[in-house]
């Protein structure tokens, strides 16, 4: 089995590159969905993140609000980092139960979803690291346009993550995605016929 980590910036593509890999029958492990089922509500993370950051952060139907939540530590790298220091553990034993979970059922690929892939230690999950990097232009004009995020938000989510530069150093595969669709999938499913599972 095969386990590729699939990792980027803010607007770099790597949620549509995910969709493909799908397409082609690979399954998918988001670590930010992994993230969020950490804060449910009563929960110890839920706790831990009302006790550091305060009852603000809670919405009325006792979920974290996660836009309140990111406004405090994408500003911050102190916040951030006491943030990632109380999700993150928790969110790698998810991911290591779901990869374990997949291998049982017979799965021949697994791709692992994270922004944070590389500054959060979890490449040691994956055998393969495939990083998508795109102009920042780019990913701004993305962002605005699909996810209707403000540019002063986005910007100061960039400055928060590693240069996709950095990135580079431990990445298998570099995805450029700064074309078409139609060229992002040929790449994609290029990389995925070059890993002889299909």
């Amino acid at each position: 089995m095969t386990v590729i980590g699939v990792t980027g910036n803010i607007g770099s593509g790597k949620s549509t590159v995910c969709r493909i890999l799908a397409k082609l029958g690979v399954t998918i492990i988001d670590a930010d969905e992994l993230a969020h089922e950490t804060y449910k509500p009563r929960s110890q993370t839920w706790q831990e993140l009302i006790n550091t950051f305060g009852k603000n952060i809670v919405k009325a139907n006792e979920e974290i609000d996660r836009q309140k939540l990111g406004q405090i530590v994408f500003a911050n790298p102190a916040a951030l980092a006491l943030l990632n220091q109380i999700v993150h553990p928790r969110a790698y034993r998810m991911a290591q139960e779901k990869i374990e979970d997949y291998h049982r059922q017979g799965a021949k690929a697994i791709v692992v979803e994270a922004t944070l892939l590389i500054e959060a230690g979890w490449t040691d999950l994956v055998d393969k690291v495939w990083l998508v990097v795109t102009p920042e232009d780019v990913a701004i004009r993305r962002l605005t346009q699909h996810k209707g995020i403000a540019k002063a938000q986005i910007l100061t989510r960039l400055k928060a993550q590693m240069p996709a530069e950095e990135k580079m150093k431990y990445a298998d595969e570099v995805i450029y995605n700064a074309g078409s669709l139609g060229q992002l999938e040929a790449k994609v499913t290029e990389l995925w016929h070059k890993l002889g599972l299909a």
